[in-house]
């Protein structure tokens, strides 16, 4: 059973994008190594981070930031980053992580960066999961943190094909993938829809099953091959969550209604339901754009609205009690860099202290740090599949 401490992070750029995984990285303050290779070209490109930032890279002949803007146009290829203290390595970037990405989203558009590999997500060998023929990339299940073996309980073993959880069904435990992949599946008029495929060290499950009472499972999960499970401690994991003070217990839980909400946009576009208007109804609010405060609503109501490759896309709408804008320890492709923010009126949002949310983050178990990376990652796959669907991409 591969049980380590360092975070395997790894998928393609088909699906999620450079400046996804930079967020990811970013918004979770990683340390480590970010590898990356592309058929399209002969040269490896390797990137260092500390804290979230990237500290160094090289792609061929290319040092630092000229390597970074060049690896922004690798629109296909495979990534993998490995959780690790860096030695030896020389700073040479000042920049952050977000202006960074920002910097190579204008570059991108102003054509400054050479683009190598195709220009959409489609290929010929790619999983038919679409209506009409539709192809989308899921050949590479992408892989997250792994977890403390001691937060391991049992481990259960499912052959191909085997379903773990079935939609619509109740469980109330958490697991982790050890070995093998897990196809997660919703139910649609048209069809079963693959949300995702996930690799060694996701999880199966949500933060719901940490509260009272019964959890409706969202969506099945099929073993593609052999797969291992380890199931983690249900009642160490619920002393960690019970520990957390209200307001990280908030944005977990808007956490998780994000995902399923936006979960279920994706299967609207699937079957041609989803509306691609904005709300007519509500406003823009200058002082919710691109700051870096968060906020839990009170009154009203929050609409993200994604700045899609092709345009602005409106993702979910949030109410009360949910949180929005910049989560200190974490961010997966919404707002404030890659979304907008619409509002009710009347509205009101209080302002969530950033820097004790950081510290509590920084206190968490391993694995439980591990599994509010998971839910980022999650988020981040299942929006840039929403845009697919939507012909956004």
């Amino acid at each position: 059973m591969a049980m380590t401490d360092d975070i395997v992070f790894s998928g393609s750029l088909l699906f999620l994008s450079l400046a996804d995984v930079f967020q990811l990285l970013g918004g979770n303050n990683c340390t480590g190594r970010l590898n990356l290779r592309s058929k399209y070209s002969s040269d490896r490109g390797v990137i260092y981070f500390i804290g979230g930032n990237p500290v160094n890279a090289y792609c061929g002949a290319l040092k630092g930031l000229e390597a970074i803007y060049a690896l922004f146009g690798w629109t296909d290829g495979k990534y993998d980053f490995s959780e690790e203290a860096l030695t030896g390595i020389e700073p040479d970037i000042k920049k952050s992580m977000m202006e960074i990405v920002l910097d190579a989203a204008r570059m991108l558009d102003d054509e400054k960066i050479v683009k190598v590999g195709p220009d959409h997500l489609y290929q010929q060998d790619m999983e038919e999961t679409g209506p009409d023929g539709m192809k989308m990339n899921f050949m590479q299940p992408v892989k997250g943190p792994l977890v403390d073996f001691l937060s391991v309980t049992r481990e259960e073993d499912f052959p191909d094909g085997a379903i773990i959880v079935k939609e619509g069904q109740y469980g109330k435990w958490l697991s982790v993938i050890s070995e093998g992949t897990v196809k997660i599946t919703r139910e649609t008029s048209k069809g079963a829809i693959t949300l995702a495929r996930l690799g060694e060290g996701c999880f199966i499950g949500t933060i719901r099953s940490l509260l009272y009472g019964q959890s409706e499972r969202s969506a099945t999960a099929i073993a593609e091959g052999n797969v291992q499970l380890c199931v983690l401690n249900p009642e160490a994991l619920h002393q960690e969550f019970s520990a957390l003070s209200e307001n990280f217990k908030k944005i977990l839980l808007s956490l998780d209604n994000r995902m399923r909400l936006i979960n279920d946009n994706a299967v609207g576009a699937y079957v041609g339901g989803h509306s691609k208007a904005l709300p007519n109804d509500k406003v823009f609010e200058d002082r919710f754009q691109n700051n870096t405060d968060l906020y839990v609503i009170r009154e009203g109501t929050a609409d993200i609205i994604g700045k899609g490759p092709k345009g602005d896309v409106h993702l979910l709408s949030l109410g009360i009690n949910d949180v929005f804008g910049k989560i200190p320890f974490m961010a997966f492709g919404h707002e404030p860099l890659s979304a907008s923010v619409m509002i009710s009126e009347p509205f009101q949002a209080d302002i969530f202290d950033s820097r004790e949310l950081q510290k509590e983050y920084d206190n968490l178990s391993h694995t439980f740090r591990n599994f509010v990376f998971n839910s980022a990652m999650n988020i981040s796959m299942t929006t840039k599949l929403f845009y697919q669907l939507l012909g956004n991409i």
